[in-house]
């Protein structure tokens, strides 16, 4: 190689660096730092406002394994997880399939579809109080049409996270559709053609044509509805609090209520340390399990 061409290479490598130079400083300050921090926080008795800070060792995360509080509200995010995420994907793949078909209209179908995901969340947990309410509400008018006995949605432990649970298919399913018919987009319909000539049915031409194709977007929508799932809060702070009986506490806002309730920042930091290690192993689990199951166009 050339001195010309040697000195080119490094300012090329120089350049990326400058560009990636403030990105790296906000990562840092604002991602990697804090990680840090709440780890040391973890090893310690922080109490919010007070300054003294006294060693403790491992004794927060042995409070964890005892607190038999953490381990309803783990349950409470892993069902919350384990049930939205496989329903949404299903319902934003069975949206997209349908829309990328030829019909009238379909522009203002893929609106509909996508407005959930543009109401502000705290909006959007209001509309469904409102919805979801015992006395007036439309769903329970709904039920009492059809029949049906009226039901205490968000007063009711058994049904409280089941609710959140529907609500967040609403809201999420627009958004996942959204990547998937992007997917979908770039199957050769001559595959669909042939098929259908072939007398393939529609279900069996989604099953071995369709999710094959479409399977590296597939585990993308699912990694990020994982993380997502993990990151819930909003919905929980607005609609129930937590309640009733902690039956919609999860892991996010069981974290809320120790830092900033009860102030006690060093278990509340052990629980985030514990909630980020999780989901770093889910996705570990994930990609060494469904990622080996991906095809990418191309390979062999």
């Amino acid at each position: 190689m050339s001195q010309g061409a040697a000195r080119a290479r490094r300012n090329e490598a120089l350049l990326a660096y400058a560009l990636l130079f403030p990105s790296l400083v906000f990562l840092g300050l604002f991602t990697y730092w804090p990680i840090l921090r709440s780890f040391w926080f973890s090893l310690h008795d922080v109490m919010l406002g007070d300054p003294d800070i006294f060693w403790m060792g491992a004794d927060n995360y042995l409070r964890l394994i005892d607190d038999h509080l953490f381990w309803k509200v783990f349950a409470n995010t892993a069902f919350y997880t384990l049930t939205t995420i496989p329903l949404a994907v299903t319902v934003a793949l069975l949206m997209a399939v349908a829309l990328d078909s030829k019909l009238r209209g379909l522009a203002v179908y893929r609106s509909a579809f996508f407005y959930p995901v543009m109401i502000p969340s705290v909006a959007a947990g209001m509309v469904w109080v409102f919805l979801y309410a015992p006395g007036y509400g439309p769903i329970n008018e709904a039920l009492t049409a059809l029949g049906l006995p009226r039901l205490d949605w968000l007063y009711d432990s058994a049904w409280a996270l089941p609710a959140i649970v529907l609500m967040s298919i609403w809201k999420y399913s627009g958004y996942f559709m959204l990547i998937l018919l992007a997917a979908l987009k770039l199957v050769p319909s001559d595959l669909y053609e042939a098929a259908r000539l072939d007398g393939v049915s529609a279900p069996q031409r989604l099953l071995h044509i369709t999710i094959p194709l479409i399977s590296p977007t597939l585990y993308f929508v699912i990694v990020i509805g994982i993380l997502h799932s993990y990151q819930i809060f909003d919905y929980v702070y607005v609609m129930t609090q937590g309640g009733p009986a902690d039956a919609t506490n999860v892991l996010t806002f069981y974290i809320y209520q120790n830092g900033f309730q009860y102030q006690d920042i060093g278990y509340a930091s052990t629980l985030a340390n514990t909630l980020l290690v999780f989901v770093l192993a889910l996705i570990g689990l994930l990609a060494a399990t469904l990622g080996r199951r991906v095809h990418y166009l191309g390979e062999r």
